[in-house]
C-alpha cells in the first residue's frame, strides 16, 4: 500500500496535484507544506480518534488524558473490563462508550483485525471497519490517514475540509460528503495530500478570521 512517510511524499504529491489540477497552486501557496500527523496504527490510536470526535483539540486531549488515566493500561481487554463508574468517570459520552467497548469487543472476538489493514486498500479499510458499530466513515477516513498514511486515503465527510475546499475551488456552498467525493477523484492517487493541504488550507483561513481551527 502507498503510504506517506515523510515530507518528501508530502511534496511529491504537492507538485503531482498541481499537474492534475492547476487550482492546487494557490492552494499550496497559502497552506505551505502540511504536517504529517501520523500516529502510530492500532488500539490505542483508534480510541483517540473516537475520543476526538466532534470536540475541539484541546478538548480531546483533555478527555483523552482522562481515559488514560482512568482505564489504564488502554487495551482491548481493559476496556471489556471496565466498570460503568470507570466508563463514566473517564469523562467519556454513552455513545463513546458504547463505541469503545464495541470496538473492543469486536477486536477480542477476530471481527476486527487492524493489523491486515496496514496492507488493505481504503476500500477494504473502509468496509472492515465501519462493520463495526459506532465506527462511522469519518472515524475509518482519520485511521486511515493520519495511522495508515495511506497515499489516497481521504475523508469528505470532514466539515473543515468541506469549507476548504468551498473558499479554495470559489464553490456556491460547502460541498457535502458524495460532491466532495466526486469532485477528490481527480485528486487520485494524492488524495492523503489533498486532505492534509485542505486542513492546512482551513487552518489559515481560521486564523486569519481570529478563530482557533
Amino acid at each position: 500500500m502507498p503510504i506517506i512517510t515523510c515530507d518528501a511524499d508530502l511534496e511529491e504529491g504537492m507538485a503531482a496535484l498541481c499537474l492534475l489540477q492547476p487550482e492546487w497552486r494557490a492552494i499550496i501557496a497559502k497552506a505551505g507544506l502540511p504536517p504529517l500527523r501520523r500516529r502510530a496504527a492500532g488500539f490505542e490510536a483508534l480510541v483517540g480518534i473516537v475520543v476526538g470526535q466532534q470536540l475541539s483539540v484541546a478538548s480531546a486531549r483533555a478527555v483523552l488524558a482522562r481515559v488514560e488515566s482512568v482505564l489504564a493500561p488502554l487495551t482491548p481487554e481493559r476496556i471489556l473490563a471496565a466498570t460503568d463508574d470507570e466508563m463514566r468517570l473517564s469523562g467519556l459520552s454513552r455513545p463513546k462508550q458504547r463505541t469503545l467497548r464495541a470496538v473492543a469487543a469486536a477486536i477480542d472476538t477476530g471481527q476486527l483485525d487492524l493489523a491486515t489493514l496496514e496492507a488493505a486498500s481504503p476500500e477494504f479499510v473502509h468496509a472492515h471497519m465501519t462493520a463495526v458499530s459506532g465506527i462511522g466513515p469519518w472515524t475509518a477516513d482519520i485511521y486511515l490517514l493520519f495511522c495508515l498514511g495511506h497515499r489516497d486515503g481521504f475523508a469528505a465527510g470532514d466539515l473543515a475540509i468541506q469549507e476548504a475546499a468551498r473558499v479554495a475551488f470559489g464553490l456556491p456552498a460547502r460541498p457535502k460528503a458524495a460532491e466532495l467525493t466526486a469532485m477528490a477523484e481527480a485528486w487520485r492517487p494524492w488524495r492523503g495530500v489533498a486532505a492534509r493541504l485542505l486542513w492546512a488550507y482551513y487552518a489559515k483561513l481560521k486564523a486569519r478570521e481570529g478563530v482557533s481551527p
